[in-house]
């Protein structure tokens, strides 16, 4: 009975955290009753985040920033954009939350509470872009099915953790293992308690790199609850959906990872080119892995307004999934000439790079500012809206801004 009356203190104690206010008659609430201020809440509130960010949807929660409010070299909380597939868990315990390693390829099913995971392994940090594979969306046309995303469905931040490396040579893993994949404890939209909102993975070959972290820390304190408290997969250069929130449980895998999400065409891309509009067998479609070279104008805001005597100071960020970028330029003129950026190193592998430029324009006038990155393979962003493909995946065409001089 003490147990049960703590677990529903602290249920309580979440939920009052999400109103902002004491639930004063909490304790006669019926067991599974839904609150009615949180049956349509304000989002800016529930998840800290900035009023300029963008709705998307409320069944799941999906938002996105606008470029400028992703300045910041390393990205605050209120600017981070949400994607969920299932319901943000409510109840969480993380005195009592485990991790479970299981799957074909595991010697022995093992068990870490978080503690255990916090003192039993080296913590590490690393800066690691996670970026929606369906940042960009919206552009596509024929439209493709989902979310319509812009090009703020994208960020970096500081992730502290253990490499999920290190644990898995504690667990024990079979010769045979190929794959991971995770589970988390996000509730089905439908309320099934039968089906996952989503359950991705990757290849041992990124499961074993330095920066894959099970992150228990994200910009120097707890994992906000929507982005995975109290432990969060992050797999930085490949899709964000790689990256599973609330996980409680891998799998080591001798096949690849057949979980919700990997089957079908979620997060694949035609295997080879397609016409718009061509229907795409589920065997011609391939995995997303590496995310392509991108860049992102932060600075200024688009429809700037400038004197014509001045310069135009840009700045931003690019980044190029599993590479590092080479260079950056930028263009006044739609693309037929191109200034180089001064670009910065990364200051970790799969972090974004910040690049700057100081701009004259020739007389007043409406211009547009693109910028376009090159990855350390040689390969450019493309100028317009990439091969189409039937998820409006991968968009990674040049960004810009418009700019008047007056």
């Amino acid at each position: 009975m003490k147990r049960r009356h703590f677990v529903k203190r602290t249920a309580l104690g979440s939920l009052a955290g999400m109103l902002g206010a004491e639930i004063v008659f909490g304790a006669n609430m019926p067991d599974n009753y839904d609150l009615l201020g949180l049956q349509d809440p304000d989002p800016f509130k529930l998840f800290a985040k900035d009023k300029e960010m963008l709705v998307l949807n409320s069944k799941p929660w999906n938002m996105e920033a606008i470029a400028h409010l992703l300045d910041d070299k390393v990205t605050p909380n209120p600017y981070i954009f949400v994607r969920n597939n299932g319901k943000v868990p409510e109840d969480i315990d993380e005195k009592e939350w485990t991790l479970t390693f299981d799957g074909e390829s595991v010697k022995e099913e093992k068990t870490f509470t978080l503690d255990e995971l916090k003192s039993k392994f080296k913590h590490h940090t690393y800066q690691l872009t996670l970026e929606c594979g369906g940042n960009g969306r919206k552009e596509f046309y024929p439209p493709a099915k989902g979310n319509q995303w812009d090009i703020g469905a994208v960020f970096c931040a500081s992730w502290t953790g253990v490499r999920l490396r290190d644990v898995l040579e504690a667990v024990g893993i079979k010769n045979d293992a190929v794959y991971i994949g995770y589970h988390g404890i996000d509730k089905h939209l439908s309320g099934d308690p039968t089906k996952e909102p989503i359950s991705r993975g990757v290849p041992m070959s990124k499961a074993n790199q330095d920066e894959t972290l099970l992150a228990f820390q994200m910009n120097g304190e707890d994992i906000p609850l929507v982005h995975g408290f109290p432990l969060r997969l992050v797999c930085g250069g490949w899709p964000a959906s790689t990256s599973g929130k609330w996980v409680n449980r891998i799998s080591v895998r001798n096949i690849v990872h057949d979980g919700e999400k990997m089957m079908g065409s979620s997060y694949k891309m035609p295997c080879s080119p397609v016409a718009p509009g061509e229907d795409v067998k589920d065997e011609d479609m391939c995995i997303i892995e590496s995310m392509p070279v991108k860049s992102l104008i932060t600075f200024p805001k688009s429809g700037a307004q400038l004197s014509k005597d001045k310069s135009l100071n840009i700045r931003g960020h690019a980044w190029a999934g599993e590479l590092e970028v080479n260079e950056v330029h930028y263009s006044i003129d739609f693309g037929v000439n191109w200034s180089p950026c001064t670009l910065e190193k990364p200051i970790n592998r799969l972090a974004w790079q910040h690049f700057k430029a100081s701009i004259k324009f020739p007389k007043p006038g409406y211009y547009e500012v693109w910028a376009r990155a090159v990855d350390s393979n040689g390969e450019s962003q493309p100028m317009l809206v990439p091969g189409w493909n039937p998820k409006g995946y991968l968009n990674n065409a040049c960004h810009r801004i418009a700019v008047k001089i007056v």
